[in-house]
């Protein structure tokens, strides 16, 4: 599969206008998703331990489109790694970045693309992109630069909805959130009007992952979505 077909509907000869699908995440919509989204703190904090405990001591973690900060703090609490978050929104570097100092820990949160990341090749050993690659709107080259920025052994985690979730898991997983009654309606408005038509299948996931540099991807299904791993193979050693 050529890599324009796996881009799909997302991609079009040369550079997007925009690295992002649908409305920027500034001002008040950034609040509004950041004081959504800080209602599953727990599970931020079970995702965080989750990836702490596959890491050496002073492993250099990514995340990609960090938001308002939660995963990437939570992750700069349990342990002596080194920390970087790249955002498209200027809203939520500011947020993030003040959060931090809030929680008294060191992470660098940058403003950038997930198409074009303003990082050195081979400097991570774990990248993680949380509900946000359905809205890049050029995702084969999102996941290369994951590859490029990546330490050889290396590996990426992109979770995020799935197209074929159901209306029913996705009720259940908002009302979870015991949010107000107007954010809980404005929430479940976003997942079927918007989130849900950005969404990926599996096989779409496959596709862009058997047309980047990786190669391949293992995928596994979670609530309302999947989790896709892929890993930067290690160079082999060169014989003399």
């Amino acid at each position: 599969m050529s890599k324009n077909t796996a881009e799909g509907t997302h991609h079009s000869e040369g550079r997007a206008k925009k690295p992002y699908i649908g409305m920027s995440m500034e001002g008040p919509l950034a609040t509004w998703y950041a004081t959504t989204t800080g209602k599953d703190m727990a599970e931020f904090e079970r995702l965080a331990r989750e990836l702490a405990a596959g890491l050496p001591s002073g492993a250099r973690v990514l995340e990609v489109a960090p938001g308002p900060g939660f995963l990437s703090v939570a992750m700069a609490k349990l342990g002596p790694f080194e920390v970087t978050g790249v955002d498209i929104s200027e809203s939520f570097v500011r947020m993030a970045s003040g959060y931090a100092r809030k929680e008294g820990v060191r992470v660098q949160f940058i403003h950038g693309s997930a198409s074009d990341l303003p990082l050195p090749a081979g400097a991570f050993d774990l990248i993680i992109c949380r509900a946000a690659f359905k809205n890049f709107s050029e995702p084969l080259r999102a996941i290369n630069e994951m590859h490029r920025v990546l330490k050889p052994g290396g590996q990426a985690l992109i979770i995020d909805l799935c197209k074929d979730s159901s209306w029913t898991e996705i009720v259940a997983y908002v009302d979870k959130l015991k949010l107000s009654r107007t954010s809980a309606w404005m929430t479940k408005w976003t997942f079927k009007h918007m989130l849900l038509k950005r969404a990926h299948t599996e096989e779409s996931m496959r596709a862009l992952a058997a047309a980047s540099d990786f190669g391949a991807c293992a995928i596994t299904r979670n609530a309302v979505g999947m989790e896709v791993r892929l890993r930067r193979t290690m160079v082999a050693a060169q014989v003399a």
